[in-house]
């Protein structure tokens, strides 16, 4: 299979879960004007974090449970410039035993184009062990049907 034909598998797989917007600080320019790379991944990481907290903080605090991140990956597209606010959407792949892949895109809420794309594996845990559990079901079910 061509890497056109993946693209186009895993876009169907794709389900969009979660959309915030934040805005952009003066001072996360770079020398070059444009926002620092390193905060494309700040905004990704505020929005899952977010994200997680309305689907699942009961699990994560009462049963010593939560998601860890294992990879992440940002394509930089069209640099973005201060100011203005972004919007980050994430959406979830099919779950697996344990993990859950995600994606996202970055826009400026004035500007329709996509600024920038990443990815993201995340493992849910056990926090005492430090080994990765089953997902729990009821987490699996909103995935499935997210």
């Amino acid at each position: 299979m061509d890497s056109e034909a993946k693209l186009a598998v895993k876009d169907t797989d794709r389900r969009l879960v979660y959309r915030c917007a934040m805005p952009m600080r003066w001072g996360d320019q770079d020398t070059m004007h444009h926002i620092n790379n390193t905060l494309y991944f700040q905004y990704m990481e505020q929005a899952r974090v977010e994200w997680l907290d309305v689907l699942c903080a009961d699990e994560r605090k009462e049963k010593n449970q939560g998601a860890v991140l294992v990879t992440a990956s940002c394509t930089f597209l069209i640099p973005l410039t201060y100011p203005g606010t972004i919007t980050c959407e994430i959406f979830i792949g099919p779950p697996g035993r344990s993990s859950l892949p995600t994606f996202y895109e970055l826009r400026r809420t004035d500007d329709e184009r996509l600024f920038a794309t990443g990815e993201a594996k995340l493992v849910w845990i056990d926090k005492t062990s430090g080994k990765s559990i089953a997902l729990p079901e009821s987490l699996r079910q909103e995935f499935l049907t997210a």
